[in-house]
């Protein structure tokens, strides 16, 4: 059991470092610039265990798991997770996104009816057939933006 101790701690620190990840939503170069480093070390990886499979069951050994392909197995299971994490942080920021785009579209589409100052005298109707599209003010557009 005190064998053990290593792997709980690798997999308990990766799913923190997942969770930190995600109370981070900005999507800045430099943490782009991570997961590009981590995308390709997490390859590096993989391809040393293809060419040196003992050594993973060394590797395992060492921290606590039985076999090598038990390890593996953790490593793909953190990684589904951070992908799923990852997943469901930007589809959030989409909805929330189109939330806005729909919000801010609404706004600019309300429809009134013409006022009788600009019917002019020609006799043109004005009982409400003609209707124009009136566009929002900026402060009507940002107060629907910021609810």
């Amino acid at each position: 059991m005190e064998q053990q101790i290593i792997i709980k701690i690798i997999l308990i620190t990766a799913f923190i470092a997942f969770a930190l990840a995600l109370f981070n939503s900005a999507r800045s170069a430099r943490s782009q610039a991570l997961r590009t480093i981590g995308i390709i070390c997490f390859l590096l990886c993989v391809i040393f265990a293809v060419i040196f499979p003992g050594a993973v069951n060394d590797l395992a050994t060492a921290v606590g798991v039985g076999r090598g392909t038990d390890l593996l197995l953790y490593a793909f299971v953190v990684a589904f997770i951070g992908i799923a994490l990852a997943t469901t942080r930007r589809d959030r920021e989409q909805e929330r996104k189109i939330t806005a785009i729909a919000r801010h579209l609404a706004v600019l589409s309300t429809v009134r009816p013409e006022h009788k100052e600009n019917a002019g005298s020609s006799g043109e109707s004005t009982s409400g057939d003609n209707l124009t599209i009136a566009p929002a003010t900026d402060s009507t557009a940002q107060k629907h933006n910021s609810v």
